[in-house]
């Protein structure tokens, strides 16, 4: 087979060199060109049109996120990042894989003992990871479109080239392409959410660098879908307003106004598409035909993204707090494309949702915690990285830490709290889907919901397979057509795990409706 493609991207030479000598030493790759910005970066993906990028997230003139925006908008490429294990790099990592980027690889350190030949194996095992993917047709990039809050799923060439042709030729940055391509989006639905004339209020300006243009037929005639998460209402059974919901989408369409100062259009860009609404401290705008006055959020900044040493989230004037007595839990698992659906589900529960939820997402330590604050400050409910010993409460979500399998524990005097372990991976992970799922065996007191989502390999399966047969509620797996990587959603369905599966912007809705319904009954 011939050699896949690899772009370098560093501003160190030093390390433009060892990446691209430990690119090389492996036949199956070949390194095309390197780059020593982001701008230069972005250049050579439109010329030289590489298989797979390797990418420093901190760069002069243009950083490694810019850049990731700028390719994934104008040449979707499959992008491994280089990051430092500082938090500056773990909340970059973060946003780069909610960007688009395929996935990353820390960057040798002394002081946490990562080495070069460390960093090297993984960098390659995940080299591979792409190829293979590339090769059978089965990877999905996604990226954002005008709107911001859209992304768009992408069939990757099933066959690599220097010169690819599956692009169009784009404008430069700044100037929108123009194409007499036909459109090709299935499900598409009315635009009439006012998050998006937000998005477009805040992210106009990302808009306009990152040269973002219409969407169109790609990868040899395959069609392009365009999964729509902003026409996602918030469910009614919650009892409260739209307004009251800090990341609800709301059906009430919003004037566009001129972006203020919110954002400095020179030194940065929005940090997530979607993701950046009003603040905690800006009033709600009213929803029409609404039945109550939404009721103002207290300036407090803090509630927006709670620190770990301070309290945590105040409820919203119209929710009281639940007590600590649930009857339903959900548990999610995921991995390769897992943070950017984390955030569509997470975003679309409701703060009065009666549940507890379980996360596993296959990361190393650190990322975790940042993962966490991230998804923290763009949902209605409390997300955090689990600690060992955590009360499980209603209404919140606990993310396993990178190292540590999370299971349910129920406490002797009645209550659940999480249990952390450093035993063997399991299924090739720690934490593990399967070990999470397996606690909630034998829990028939619970109404329990799992749910898998993108990502390599078969973790979870088995475990929600024994779910199954244990009676729980809702078994689902992501559809193959939302999925960056249909692997393990796909082995839940082939062994007859899951129950079904939903493209990702219905999972929500699904689990949300799942959980309300003995609610519904009794009323």
């Amino acid at each position: 087979m011939k050699a896949f493609t690899v772009l370098v991207v560093d501003d160190s030479p030093f390390m433009r060199k060892l990446v691209g000598d430990l690119v090389a030493g492996d036949a199956a790759f070949e390194v095309v060109g390197t780059a020593a910005d982001g701008a230069d970066a972005v250049r050579q993906v439109r010329e030289l049109r590489p298989d797979i990028a390797v990418m420093d997230l901190e760069m002069p003139e243009i950083n490694g996120l810019e850049a990731l925006k700028r390719i994934m908008a104008e040449c979707p490429t499959p992008v491994i990042m280089m990051s430092a294990v500082t938090d500056r790099g773990t909340r970059d990592t973060i946003r780069a894989l909610q960007y688009g980027a395929f996935d990353f690889v820390r960057k040798p350190d002394g002081a946490l003992k990562l080495d070069v030949s460390h960093m090297g194996e993984t960098l390659i095992e995940k080299l591979h990871i792409a190829r293979e993917l590339l090769a059978s047709g089965e990877l999905r990039l996604r990226r954002m479109t005008a709107e911001g809050a859209e992304a768009m799923v992408i069939q990757a060439d099933a066959e690599p080239s220097p010169d690819r042709t599956d692009m169009e030729p784009k404008a430069p940055p700044g100037e929108v392409a123009e194409t007499s391509a036909p459109l090709y989006i299935e499900n598409q639905e009315p635009e009439h959410s006012a998050s998006r004339a937000l998005d477009r209020e805040t992210h106009e300006s990302a808009a306009e660098q990152a040269g973002l243009g219409p969407n169109r037929r790609l990868s040899n005639g395959a069609a392009a879908q365009e999964e729509t998460a902003a026409s996602i209402d918030r469910p009614a059974a919650s009892g409260k307003s739209l307004s009251e919901i800090p990341s609800a989408r709301r059906t009430t369409p919003k004037p566009l106004t001129p972006a203020k100062d919110k954002y400095d259009r020179k030194s940065r860009l929005p940090e997530m598409a979607g993701l950046a609404g009003k603040s905690a401290a800006e009033p709600s705008a009213p929803v029409a035909n609404s039945s109550k006055s939404p009721k103002p959020i207290p300036p407090d900044p803090a509630l927006k993204r709670p620190q770990p040493d301070k309290p945590p989230k105040a409820p919203l004037p119209s929710a009281p707090r639940q007590t600590e007595s649930f009857t339903d839990i959900v548990a999610i698992g995921t991995s390769t494309g897992g943070p950017r659906a984390l955030h569509e589900v997470l975003s679309a529960i409701p703060a009065s949702f009666p549940a507890p939820i379980l996360i596993v997402q296959h990361m190393p330590p650190k990322f975790t915690h940042s993962l966490a604050q991230r998804l923290d400050s763009c949902s209605a409910i409390e997300v955090r990285e689990a600690a060992d010993g955590d009360r499980v409460l209603p209404g919140q979500a606990y993310l396993a830490p990178g190292g540590k399998h999370l299971k349910l524990i129920k406490e002797a005097g009645g209550g659940y709290k999480i249990g952390l372990t450093e035993e063997d991976p399991v299924s090739g992970h720690r934490p593990s889907v399967d070990v999470m799922f397996g606690s909630l065996v034998g829990r028939r007191e619970l109404r329990r919901h799992a749910v898998l989502m993108t990502g390599m390999g078969s973790d979870g399966a088995k475990a929600m397979k024994a779910l199954r047969e244990d009676g729980a509620a809702t078994l689902i797996a992501e559809a193959e057509e939302t999925c960056v990587v249909y692997g393990m959603p796909r082995s839940a369905m082939e062994c007859g795990a899951a129950q079904t599966a939903l493209p990702l912007h219905r999972i929500a809705p699904e689990l949300v409706k799942s959980v309300e319904k003995p609610k519904a009954k009794q009323l």
